[in-house]
């Protein structure tokens, strides 16, 4: 879920609360064939029959809040299986094709539940571990700005079976560590699954430069939940109006080493249509933990700024250099600026999830697959128990 949808849903969840209603959340935890959303696609259901969010295009929201008021009466857990090929059942004749999973849980006020919530709340890096068959749960929790490596631990909860919650620590913290972490059902070793909810902090996204074309890609990228930075030494340009939403930082070129930090959850976009301070952003880009580097312009500048780097004995690797997007956007003919912030960020939602970033026309099978798997390969090696 992005994160409007899921401040969305914490919102109404925290009013029912407070007005004495229960609730229950119905979470996605398997997809085969095609669907409309992913795993991890979360649907708040009050004890009225009132919904929040969508865990479809609309075909299954009516089976799955009369499944959770059940729930929400049982107080029993429970896995439903929907079959969206069957069109019949839905009465639509809109099958997509492919069948889903989903868990109801009537929510509690029990330790797990709530430091789940308050993760999901703070944006914390965390997993929410359920078996798909067996008892028990636990979260991993991650704490930024604390320990040696600036992020701390917690494991609250247990499964109910040693073996099982052993790999599902393991695959949790792999899963948390991906490039675009998401919720996904894994298979231990003995064929075992448990279900893995992801809860990942939102990407940041830096620009060096404010200039008129960094308005849109700022704007656009807080819309799609970035933590967006906006670097600029020039107060005229670096203003609350121009960029709300966003963090302005006012450093100077030469002010960035030791007090701008890039994370690896960090894209660089640098803009400033001035070599020096392009040159010097590089620089300072390519010296951090960001692992996209994205350069605005044509590829002729990103060689002059290299070379003017070379020059003042400045010499990056080739391990940096692979980081760098130069020019940074897909190929959809942008010209307006407006334009140009849909171009870059394209690439970056396509960098993210491990896609092509190419037209869907022609495609056969499941839509969601022409990136999961490569995905799955590329960053989710299987976790080994222990």
């Amino acid at each position: 879920m992005n994160p409007a949808e899921t401040r969305m849903l914490l919102a109404a969840l925290d009013a029912a609360l407070e007005r004495g209603q229960r609730a229950a959340i119905a979470t996605v935890v398997r997809v085969r064939g095609s669907a409309y959303r992913r795993e991890g696609t979360r649907m708040l259901v009050l004890d009225d029959g009132a919904q929040v969010c969508m865990l479809s295009g609309g075909c299954l929201e009516g089976e799955v809040v009369e499944a959770a008021l059940g729930i929400i009466a049982s107080g029993t857990p429970e896995i439903v299986h929907y079959d969206l090929s069957e069109d019949a059942t839905w009465g639509l004749g809109l099958g997509c094709g492919g069948s889903v999973d989903v868990r109801l849980e009537r929510v509690e006020r029990d330790p797990v539940t709530l430091a789940w919530l308050d993760a999901l709340r703070s944006g914390d890096a965390a997993a929410l571990c359920v078996p798909i068959h067996g008892g028990g749960r636990f979260l991993l929790r991650e704490h930024p700005g604390h320990g040696e490596t600036g992020e701390s631990e917690t494991l609250l909860g247990q499964l109910d079976d040693p073996a099982l919650h052993a790999f599902a620590v393991t695959a949790a913290r792999a899963r948390l560590h991906t490039r675009d972490p998401r919720a996904a059902t894994v298979a231990a070793p003995d064929g075992q699954e448990v279900f893995i909810d992801v809860n990942a902090p939102a990407p940041e996204l830096v620009i060096y430069g404010a200039g008129h074309d960094a308005i849109p890609l700022s704007a656009q990228a807080v819309t799609l939940g970035y933590r967006v930075t906006v670097v600029d030494p020039r107060d005229a340009y670096l203003t609350r109006g121009r960029f709300p939403g966003a963090a302005l930082s006012p450093l100077a070129p030469e002010d960035l080493h030791g007090n701008l930090v890039l994370t690896p959850r960090t894209q660089a976009i640098i803009m400033n249509h001035h070599l020096d301070r392009d040159r010097v952003c590089l620089w300072h880009a390519l010296n951090s933990a960001a692992p996209f580097i994205g350069m605005l312009g044509p590829r002729s500048r990103y060689h002059q700024l290299t070379d003017a780097l070379a020059q003042e004995g400045l010499h990056a690797t080739p391990e940096q250099l692979a980081r760098v997007h130069s020019p940074v956007g897909l190929s959809v003919g942008a010209e307006a600026p407006e334009e140009v912030a849909l171009s870059i960020l394209g690439e970056l939602m396509a960098w993210r999830r491990g896609a092509a970033g190419q037209p869907l026309n022609g495609h056969e099978g499941p839509i969601h697959h022409t990136y999961a798997a490569r995905r799955e390969l590329e960053q989710d090696p299987e976790p080994q128990p222990g």
